[in-house]
């Protein structure tokens, strides 16, 4: 199979491109990446200098970046779910929200948690703090410019819903929607609901040991039913 992905089940940048997988139904041979093994950090270096994951492979081509993989995948493997829709103002939307979920809600979540990989003593207050009101900031702009739309880009699920689902997942761990933010609660449900999402939460589950904050994931994502 040339199609690969280098990937991890616990990170949320990579759960963005198997949800888009999933969508799609590609075929592709997922590969895990240890870089707490010195070894295998190296080797894994040599196919992309930066030696983030994810990191799709396909044939003698190296694919980096997620929403450029999503893309990639969109145009040189399109399947059952376009993820791109037609027309420049649609993409642009779509882009446009994807930025947003990947810059304004995942990494804020991504310096919180790195923050947490510290000893207590070495954790940054105001990095810890910061992160929080970013993620408010966020909240309340996804919830006032959501509207009545099923998905974040307009009716069809699209990359932008891809880059959602893993940002919301553990960004509402580190700061829970308020009782006013009840389209982005909603919308977080759809995305629970979606069978690509939830498939990617349960192969993660053997891996929430490792998550510094496993301890505060709600129960109802650890059980059977997303609903529950």
């Amino acid at each position: 199979m040339s199609l690969v992905l280098h990937y991890h089940p616990l990170s949320s940048c990579c759960w963005k491109v198997l949800i888009a997988l999933y969508e799609q139904g590609t075929a592709f041979e997922a590969r895990m990446v240890n870089l707490g093994d010195p070894a295998a950090r190296e080797a894994y270096a040599r196919l992309w200098p930066t030696a983030k994951i994810p990191l799709l492979v396909d044939g003698d081509r190296v694919v980096p970046e997620t929403s450029i993989q999503i893309e990639y995948l969109d145009r040189r493997h399109p399947g059952r779910q376009r993820l791109l829709p037609e027309g420049f103002e649609a993409q642009l939307e779509v882009r446009l929200w994807d930025r947003i979920f990947d810059l304004y809600v995942m990494t804020p979540m991504q310096r919180f948690v790195a923050q947490q990989l510290r000893p207590e003593a070495e954790r940054d207050a105001a990095t810890l703090a910061a992160t929080v009101a970013e993620l408010g900031m966020a909240y309340d702009l996804v919830e006032s410019r959501l509207g009545n739309r099923a998905w974040a880009a307009g009716d069809s699920f699209s990359m932008a819903d891809c880059a959602a689902a893993p940002a919301l997942f553990y960004a509402a761990v580190v700061r829970p929607f308020a009782p006013g933010h009840v389209r982005l609660a909603a919308y977080f449900e759809r995305l629970l609901a979606r069978p690509s999402i939830w498939r990617v939460i349960v192969e993660a589950r053997p891996f929430f040991q490792y998550y510094p904050l496993r301890h505060a994931l709600p129960a109802r994502l650890l059980g059977d039913d997303p609903a529950a």
